[in-house]
C-alpha cells in the first residue's frame, strides 16, 4: 500500500460526513490510545490555577443562578444524577449551592463549564 500524503488526506476528509469524520477519530483514538479532546484551559484569574499548592480536590458551589433556572437545574441534574428535585434543591441553594464536593481539579472545571453554559456563576472552595 502507498503511504499517504497529507493533501490525500484532507481531500479525502472534505468529502466525508461528520458522522463519517466522528467515526473516524473515536477509531483512531481506539487504535492509539489518544483522545482527540482539546485540553480545558484555565481563564487568567480564574478559581484554579495550575500549581503545587493549590488543592487537588474543591467543591462546586453555584453563586448565582443567573436568567435561566430551568436550565441550571437540568445542568445539575446531569451532573449529579439527584434527581429533578435534588436539582433544584441545590440550585436554590445559592449562593451555597454545592453542586459537588471533593471533585479533582480537572472535573471541576469541565462541571464549571457546564454550569456556566447554563447561565450560572460558579466558584470554587
Amino acid at each position: 500500500m502507498a503511504k499517504l500524503v497529507t493533501a490525500d488526506v484532507i481531500a479525502g476528509l472534505k468529502e466525508m460526513t461528520i458522522l463519517e469524520i466522528n467515526e473516524l477519530v473515536e477509531a483512531i483514538e481506539e487504535e492509539f490510545g489518544v483522545t482527540a479532546a482539546a485540553p480545558v484551559a484555565v481563564v487568567a484569574g480564574g478559581d484554579v490555577a495550575a500549581s503545587d499548592d493549590e488543592p487537588k480536590e474543591v467543591n462546586v458551589v453555584i453563586t448565582d443562578i443567573g436568567q435561566s433556572k430551568i436550565q441550571v437545574i437540568k445542568a445539575v441534574n446531569e451532573i449529579t444524577g439527584a434527581g429533578l428535585k435534588g436539582a433544584k434543591e441545590i440550585v436554590e441553594a445559592a449562593p451555597e449551592g454545592v453542586v459537588k464536593e471533593n471533585v479533582p481539579t480537572e472535573e471541576a472545571e469541565e462541571i464549571k463549564a457546564k454550569l456556566v453554559e447554563a447561565g450560572a456563576s460558579v466558584e470554587f472552595k
